[in-house]
């Protein structure tokens, strides 16, 4: 898969955890609720789902979406944090 196929699976994966029948309904701004549903269900630590949890709502898609097309152009695939 190409970086652009990989980020689009992996936007409506999101989109659908976030339609889930255990997440609907709840307000996104229940971001530990959010944290548990990945850690638990989705391959994710606890630590791990709260940084990107946390990326997600406090620099957003604009932000992220330069950061990503920066880490594709420097051939960065895992980060010095070591998730």
């Amino acid at each position: 898969m190409t970086q652009i196929e990989l980020l689009g699976s992996a936007v409506h994966e999101y989109r659908g955890i976030l339609a889930s029948s255990e997440l609907n309904g709840a307000e996104i701004e229940d971001l530990n609720r959010l944290v548990r549903h990945l850690s638990r269900g989705h391959d994710w630590t606890e630590e791990g789902a709260t940084v990107i949890v946390t990326l997600a709502k406090e620099h957003g898609a604009f932000m992220l979406r330069n950061a990503l097309a920066l880490a594709l152009a420097l051939g960065q695939e895992d980060g010095d944090l070591g998730f």
